[in-house]
């Protein structure tokens, strides 16, 4: 069995981030992602867009709070971040991350346990983050086969096209 796995570094943010942090409403107009990445949580941390590159967001409670924008996990996809683990996640975020091939994983341990730039290994179908830094283990939820499907083929547009193509 094929293990799907993120590596990288924590960048921590608190509670209730909402995606009017996550991009702010005046750059809805841009429509190519990579543009959008780069204004990316600016108005929460100017150096975001430095640091996020294979960076992988600790958050705490009610991640993606806000409006249903789905540019807010796009954004954060094409900054470079590679995975948001959380205490909880709004639930239009949470899938709106899945959909464009972005993983999330809720986990209440991690934030706590995981510091700022801790180098983590992040196995999506076992709900397993091992904290290489610190030498540690935290057990999230694991993700179902159907959103691994989904994330393997990088978003569910991609999913879809794909399982068309083979019919």
């Amino acid at each position: 069995m094929k293990i799907l796995k993120v590596t990288g570094h924590a960048l921590k943010y608190g509670d209730d981030i909402n995606t009017d942090l996550i991009i702010p409403g005046k750059f809805l107009t841009l429509t190519d992602p990579k543009e959008m990445a780069k204004h990316a949580m600016e108005g929460l941390d100017p150096n975001f867009t430095k640091k996020c590159e294979d960076g992988i967001i600790v958050a705490g409670k009610n991640f993606g709070c806000g409006s249903s924008r789905e540019q807010a996990p796009l954004a954060l996809k094409y900054a470079g971040i590679k995975c948001v683990i959380a205490k909880s996640f709004a639930r239009i975020f949470y899938r709106n991350a899945v959909n464009i091939g972005l993983p999330v994983l809720e986990c209440e341990q991690a934030f706590d346990e995981i510091g700022e730039n801790d180098v983590l290994e992040v196995y999506l179908e076992i709900g397993t983050i091992r904290n290489v830094s610190r030498g540690t283990i935290v057990r999230a939820q694991p993700l179902p086969k159907f959103i691994i499907e989904i994330l393997e083929e990088g978003g569910l547009l991609n999913l879809l096209k794909k399982r068309i193509k083979n019919e």
